[in-house]
């Protein structure tokens, strides 16, 4: 991090500080500075009392020294608490022990005067990098949380990010453009946030989960390229990848195939990895379609910084008289390269993380291949060691290496159990490490999903995404094999963003509606505004939006889009800081013409 600082100006007995806690060095020795920020630490040795003065730019640290400013001064910086926030002036000196692990170890201040501008109460946890305090109780002191310089450093990336996005796009032609956040609540797939309107009795505003028509219709007015740094709001099931009001880079181009698209993007993405992490990123990214990663890695979003991809093991496995393989639909296996020495505490446990209710696998088989190329499983019994050679060999796995083999009737849900423990056993063997990179563009989606529950098709992105030009066909005959114009960016298995080619013929459009279950009045009293628009001369267009947060908390190592958003909600949708939400009076709720009901369990 730049450490900023200000000159020393002559009226400098007026001002708060002269430059920060972050920026004297030992070219500095000898000046004379007004500094001012907390105090991180203090402690006494003797006659002298040493003070750690910390500010947004970094820790420097004071020196009180009896023999030189008396009794006074030294026994004022004694009563001194953490947290509290001071104003000293001294002078810049070497430091005799110097401290390499910060940035301004090799000075310190010799303080001539002390003024305490606020002192604090003892804070609930310690603010350090290694904090003593768990999360809800930092989520509710956010505001002291953000104190501490390596939550403060996610923001300052995000910071960075946001600037780089810019230029970036502003390079490329790109025009930001402002779109409302109080719109009309449409069907995209996640429940809205909704507003009750005072002036309109009755009638509700909606808060957007994207600002997808808005793009659509400025490209009909002919904006040609925009983007927007823009707050999204999904009232949805939450999780560490999750908030229900997030940050996306929304961006959308007319007169473009898919090619343009992914070409501009990956540029974007490539110079991202470059200007803040200082990594050349190669270029074209690989690219697999939906079927292909489904097939493979048992997920629309694969981490493919690691192998292990799945064989089917049906032919190889079933008709031995091992029933549970012999009945099972699907079969499908993944090697994990030198862990054949797992423990069977090891294995139960794996065990144990497939069968948990979120992942839903009724049990798992494994094999080891020993040093010397012979094969044991956990159903031996069942198959000779023939067998279990040709299993060896489809799995492609040599000595040392651990075969794990999950089976059920429905091949798409394994394969989605199988992806969890892919990932579980990737963790373990330290294959995801964080500092590396793995980009990918999923492809060739299908158009719509079909829901047993409902009887109807809905669809997999939303309902503008246009289909293969060459699928447009199958639209009448077999709309569930329609592939969509749809991209998604995969980065270490996280989906950073995705889009599409949008429809912009209305009878196209149209058609997509119908398919949906909506009915031509249905359609035109929800999506009217912008087929009308399409009847006034719409040009082929197509988009892309990032989820901002996400693409910084992967740049930062982190686990949760939490810690890199300044004030951010529990997983309760909470914000625990300032009580939110909350019950409004009576009166609000009058002039809104709402009435409360009591919840049903």
């Amino acid at each position: 991090m730049q450490a900023f600082g200000w000159l020393p100006i002559k009226e400098k007995e007026y001002m708060y500080r002269t430059t920060t806690c972050g920026a004297l060095r030992l070219s500095n020795v000898g000046e004379q500075v007004t500094l001012a920020g907390w105090v991180q630490k203090a402690r006494r040795m003797g006659g002298m009392t040493f003070i750690d003065l910390r500010d947004r730019y970094g820790i420097t640290q004071l020196v009180f020294n009896e023999a030189h400013v008396g009794e006074a001064l030294v026994s004022e910086a004694e009563k001194l608490g953490r947290e509290y926030v001071i104003q000293i002036t001294g002078e810049v000196t070497e430091r005799e022990n110097k401290n390499p692990k910060l940035p301004t170890g090799d000075i310190e201040i010799s303080v001539k005067t002390l003024r305490v501008l606020n002192p604090a109460e003892v804070p609930p946890f310690t603010i350090e990098d290694d904090t003593d305090g768990g999360d809800d109780l930092r989520m509710k002191y956010r505001y002291l949380d953000l104190r501490r310089s390596c939550v403060r450093s996610n923001l300052e990336l995000r910071h960075r990010f946001a600037l780089a996005v810019r230029r970036y796009l502003d390079g490329q032609g790109f025009l930001e453009v402002e779109t409302p956040v109080l719109i009309k609540s449409t069907p995209e797939g996640a429940r809205d946030f909704v507003v009750p309107s005072r002036m309109n009795p009755n009638q509700f505003y909606a808060l957007p989960q994207s600002p997808q028509t808005f793009k659509q219709l400025l490209m009909v007015s002919g904006f040609d390229r925009y983007f927007q740094l823009v707050k999204c709001f999904r009232d949805e099931d939450l999780r560490a990848d999750r908030q229900p009001e997030f940050t996306q880079i929304d961006c959308e181009m007319s007169f473009v195939e898919q090619e343009d698209v992914l070409t501009i993007f990956e540029g974007m993405t490539r110079y991202l990895f470059k200007e803040l992490l200082d990594l050349d990123i190669q270029t074209p990214f690989p690219r697999m379609s939906w079927h292909d990663a489904m097939k493979r890695y048992g997920s629309d979003k694969p981490d493919t910084r690691f192998g292990m991809e799945f064989v089917e093991l049906k032919d190889v496995l079933s008709g031995h008289g091992f029933s549970v393989f012999d009945d099972a639909a699907y079969i499908g296996g993944i090697c994990a390269e030198g862990a054949a020495g797992y423990t069977r505490k090891q294995l139960d446990a794996l065990t144990d993380f497939v069968k948990r209710p979120q992942i839903g696998a009724k049990g798992m088989v494994y094999a080891r291949v020993e040093a010397d190329g012979t094969v044991k499983s956990s159903v031996d019994k069942f198959y000779s060691q023939e067998t279990l050679q040709e299993l060896a060999r489809a799995m492609q796995a040599k000595p040392g290496d651990l075969i794990l083999i999950l089976s059920g009737d429905d091949a798409m849900k394994v394969r989605k159990q199988l992806c969890e423990l892919r990932l579980e056993v990737g963790n373990q063997l330290g294959l995801r490490d964080k500092t590396k990179f793995s980009c990918l563009w999923v492809v060739d989606f299908p158009l719509f999903e079909w829901d047993e529950e409902t009887q109807r098709f809905y669809a997999m992105h939303h309902p503008f995404t246009s289909p293969k030009p060459e699928d447009i066909p199958m639209l009448e005959t077999d709309p569930g094999a329609v592939r969509a114009n749809a991209y998604d960016m995969v980065i270490n298995g996280v989906e950073v963003g995705g889009g599409s080619i949008r429809i912009h013929d209305s009878k196209l459009q149209a058609r997509m509606f119908d398919l949906l279950g909506f009915t031509p009045e249905k359609a035109q009293e929800q999506f009217g505004f912008l087929m009308n628009a399409f009847k006034y001369g719409a040009p082929p267009h197509g988009g892309l939006a990032y989820g901002l947060d996400r693409f910084v908390s992967l740049f930062a190592g982190l686990d949760s889009i939490r810690d890199c958003i300044a004030f951010p909600k529990n997983n309760a949708g909470r914000d625990v800081m300032i009580d939110a939400p909350s019950l409004i009076d009576q009166e609000q709720l009058d002039e809104l013409y709402l009435s409360l009901v009591t919840p049903t369990k």
